[in-house]
């Protein structure tokens, strides 16, 4: 059980909704594992209070945030400084609140290569395919980018959006051969071929949402390694599917787990018990399957 007094040194995360984050759960069970008397708090923040929420950060001693969807672009015109990464990247996940200005950086590109070690996968000459075009995806396609991958298309719902990602990123790579498509049937039917990875950054299956899946089911998939960003449930639709033809799978525990730990260091300036946190992320996602 967590005690707080008026010496607990104060964390959270900020995002709308924050119904499904398992990230109290993690961070609090690191500090109760190494005695650090810290807390972490979920804080819903519609986007309309994103300005006030940092600010608030600073007026109630925060020591830092985590930030999840839908603002991880929007926050960084809030912050006094932003890391090369994450300026680069486009997206902040993770703040630190240090002699009262906030520091915006981002420690998913970090968590889902971590996540692709676990999983014995070497980006370095591979083609991807991202599915989706938000603060996840400029991760994800950043990541892979800085990793060596050969070619990197990205497809989202909104094909412009896919665009301006790939405008972004690839001056920054030159050496990558990027391109970019929609979500629909025709175009995943003309890209489906010669893929080693393919990654679904996108909400399309996440609880409440678990009956949808972001590729159609009339498609096959390419002979590619699946991997789903979205932890819960466990195994989406997207997996299961990927599973059913044959194919290695990664599901978003690992990056979530990955993320998480850097955060956790950034804040505390040591490491957390990694097979503690991700324990504690499979056993509420098994309760919550129950319910």
């Amino acid at each position: 059980m967590i005690h707080i007094n008026g010496a607990t040194k104060l964390v959270g995360i900020l995002g709308w909704p924050l119904s499904h984050t398992l990230s109290p759960y993690m961070h609090n069970a690191a500090f109760q594992s190494l005695e650090l008397n810290w807390a972490y708090l979920p804080l819903p923040t519609a986007p309309e209070q994103i300005k006030d929420a940092v600010g608030s950060l600073q007026t109630f001693n925060f020591v830092g945030a985590n930030v999840t969807v839908p603002h991880k672009q929007a926050i960084m015109r809030y912050l006094d400084e932003i890391d090369s990464v994450a300026r680069n990247i486009g997206a902040v996940n993770t703040i630190a609140v240090r002699d009262g200005k906030t520091f915006g950086c981002n420690t998913d590109c970090y968590g889902f290569l971590e996540s692709l070690i676990e999983a014995d996968f070497n980006p370095k000459g591979a083609r991807c395919l991202i599915l989706g075009a938000g603060g996840a995806a400029r991760a994800t396609v950043f990541s892979l980018a800085q990793a060596g991958a050969a070619t990197v298309a990205v497809y989202n719902r909104t094909v412009e959006r896919a665009a301006f990602l790939v405008d972004d990123l690839q001056n920054e790579f030159g050496s990558v051969e990027f391109s970019f498509g929609s979500l629909t049937s025709e175009d995943l039917r003309v890209a489906n071929h010669h893929f080693d990875l393919i990654v679904n950054t996108t909400s399309v299956g996440m609880t409440p949402a678990a009956e949808k899946n972001p590729w159609p089911k009339n498609i096959p998939l390419p002979n590619a390694v699946v991997c789903d960003l979205v932890y819960n449930p466990l195994e989406t639709q997207f997996l299961q599917q990927a599973k059913a033809a044959g194919l290695k799978t990664i599901d978003g525990v690992g990056m979530l787990v990955h993320q998480g730990a850097k955060a956790f260091e950034i804040w505390t300036g040591q490491p957390p018990p990694t097979d503690l946190t991700r324990q504690v992320i499979l056993e509420q996602l098994q309760a919550r399957k129950r319910k």
